[in-house]
């Protein structure tokens, strides 16, 4: 059991750490995620709304309150990566891996959340 809260804390921090660096470069290096959200065909006009519903959702996620609300949290996290993961896939410009890893480590946190209850 301590192997799995291990594991699962490790995985938490990792995505938590790759959307707390999304949400930095949606802030601070906002030119250059115009341009990419632009070459992947969607509105710019997310770009701000994405960075503040990432943000509530770590809050959500890591204070291990708000039952069904956390669940919703890693739900918009997995739509999110999963949209992610095809929108690159289909510009094929080789950046899907990493929305790939992102939902392994979403999945990871998600289920053994449920079984070690952290």
């Amino acid at each position: 059991m301590k192997i799995q809260r291990i594991i699962y804390w490790v995985a938490t921090a990792l995505f938590s750490l790759l959307y707390l660096f999304s949400v930095y470069n949606y802030l601070f290096n906002h030119e250059a995620i115009k341009g990419a959200f632009e070459s992947l065909g969607y509105p710019v006009y997310l770009i701000y709304p994405l960075a503040t519903a990432k943000i509530l959702g770590l809050v959500v996620i890591l204070s291990n309150k708000g039952g069904s609300l956390k669940e919703w949290a890693y739900a918009g996290f997995v739509f999110n990566t999963i949209l992610a993961f095809f929108a690159h896939y289909m510009v094929s410009d080789g950046q899907q891996m990493g929305a790939a890893l992102a939902l392994i480590l979403i999945l990871t946190s998600y289920f053994l959340g449920k079984k070690v209850r952290p």
